[in-house]
């Protein structure tokens, strides 16, 4: 047997899958690993840490396949976030700086309001945020010794969690991204795919740090045996979002996704034309089994199954994720509870690095299971923003939306999400589509897969969910969302 291998670096989590010849998953194991919140707003994480539990769900996952090929390894993972590390020692010289980091909002406030903010905007189809790596990059070289003229000189590296990994897959031997990650950086121009000196300059981030941008779907160097067991070409990479996209079998414009993870991203594959929104939304690269350029509109929430786990980590309300499903499904409405979990400001289209989180319209009879609705509804809500927002981009009413991610299986969720789109939600036979994407891309580059039409061909629907609810109480309810949102703004 051939296989295809996966590595799905997450937020909270690595994941690796083995995949055959029908895109059927044959293996998968995860790792979990921390985040650290040093101050208030910040989140960080240790690169090492990330790195030992990717390899580790790798190796149990490779231990469980039965004898054969594998063919080829896919690599995805979370975007924005950013490290820095020593060429020579291969050591980060700080923390990674997640993408939920708030630390350089203050930085990108000023920047917003620069004369360079058209420039910036014109060259990378972004809105000006912490989000997004650049201005991680430059704190990191203000923040440790020498670290502008280390840089400048090549002894420092950047790389986002893919470079990262792969850099150490290959111990050392290749430092590259793709466009789907370069496109989440703040420094790519959009149009070329290349980085752009404007843009460097901009954010003092010295040429000499940055990993070369390769295509999505490509032989770009080998896994060294030493971490697997055999050496395995590594030919496909795209960031979480975009491989998300294609692992839906969105390849085409005017196909859509949106995956329910710690964060929540809707994407609309665009195509070749660049899009523009008009509505705060994000232009971005999508993932391409060629090397022609192909592009998406982009949103994105900050906090979505993260508030899940806040009921369950940190407020002990549930046991479990899925306990939130049961306690939602056991009351009749949400009791006029609204929760907008804005713990790091708020995403598209508001982009509001002050919003903070909010509880509102708790009385005496407020119960567990009514914070338990309002945190999944929440997350509805949200996804409305950003659907609505992409119908006015493109003038076109949403005829279903294709989902994924671990929220996903959330029935509630799910029916409600339906209920306030008053449009059908599909979810996929596998719910992983993160992993199923890069794979696809790896799989399309070495001919495991002769065509994007064959990979087309094993989306498989698992339940399909049809709205139910009344317009004028989808109306209502979103009257009041959208007042507890006013209030998170104040």
């Amino acid at each position: 047997m051939a296989f295809i291998l996966s590595l799905d670096e997450g937020t909270t989590s690595a994941r690796a899958a083995a995949y055959d010849e029908q895109g059927r998953v044959l293996a998968m194991e995860s790792s979990s690993f921390a985040c650290q919140y040093p101050h208030a707003g910040w989140v960080e994480q240790d690169a090492l840490e990330i790195w030992h539990s990717q390899l580790d769900a790798a190796r149990r996952t490779v231990a469980r396949l039965p004898a054969g090929e594998i063919a080829a390894c896919g690599i995805t993972n979370q975007r924005e976030t950013t490290v820095v590390w020593d060429r020579v020692t291969g050591e980060p010289v700080a923390p990674a700086i997640v993408w939920q980091c708030r630390r350089t909002a203050p930085f990108c406030a000023e920047l917003a309001a620069s004369g360079h903010a058209v420039t910036i905007t014109g060259k990378t189809g972004l809105v000006i945020d912490a989000y997004f790596s650049a201005s991680k990059i430059r704190w990191i070289l203000d923040h440790i010794p020498d670290g502008h003229a280390r840089a400048r000189q090549g002894d420092l590296l950047f790389g986002n969690i893919d470079t990262w990994l792969i850099w150490k897959l290959t111990n050392g031997a290749v430092h590259v991204t793709d466009p789907t990650n370069a496109s989440r950086t703040m420094l790519m121009n959009l149009e070329s795919g290349e980085w752009d000196e404007a843009l460097l300059s901009i954010f003092g981030v010295p040429r000499a740090m940055l990993p070369r941008i390769a295509p999505s779907s490509a032989v770009i160097g080998v896994i060294a045996a030493g971490h697997l067991g055999v050496e395995i070409p590594i030919a496909g990479i795209a960031g979480d979002q975009q491989a998300a996209l294609a692992g839906q079998a969105c390849f085409r414009p005017g196909l859509s996704k949106n995956t329910y993870g710690t964060g929540c991203f809707a994407l609309l594959h665009a195509g070749a034309k660049r899009p523009v929104s008009k509505n705060r939304l994000l232009a971005t690269r999508a993932a391409s089994a060629t090397t022609a350029p192909q592009f998406a509109i982009e949103g994105s929430v900050f906090i979505a199954g993260a508030a899940i786990q806040w009921l369950r980590d940190d407020m002990g309300l549930i046991k479990s994720a899925s306990d939130s499903d049961m306690l939602a499904s056991s009351i009749s409405d949400n009791g006029g509870i609204y929760f907008v979990p804005a713990f790091v400001g708020l995403g598209a289209p508001h982009w509001d690095s002050a919003a903070t989180g909010l509880i509102s319209g708790i009385t005496r009879a407020t119960k567990p299971a009514h914070f338990a609705r309002a945190a999944l509804e929440g997350i509805a809500y949200q996804t409305r923003e950003l659907v609505e927002a992409m119908e006015a981009d493109t003038g076109e009413r949403l005829a279903e939306l294709r989902v994924d991610g671990g929220a996903a299986r959330n029935n509630f969720l799910m029916q409600f999400q339906a209920d306030i789109l008053g449009c059908p939600i599909v979810r996929p036979a596998d719910t992983e589509t993160t992993a199923l994407g890069a794979a696809y891309l790896a799989g399309l580059a070495v001919g495991f897969w002769k065509s994007v039409e064959e990979v087309e061909s094993f989306w498989r629907a698992d339940r399909r969910f049809e709205p139910g609810m009344s317009t004028s109480d989808r109306e209502r309810l979103w009257s009041g969302w959208k007042t507890a949102v006013g209030r998170c703004r104040l």
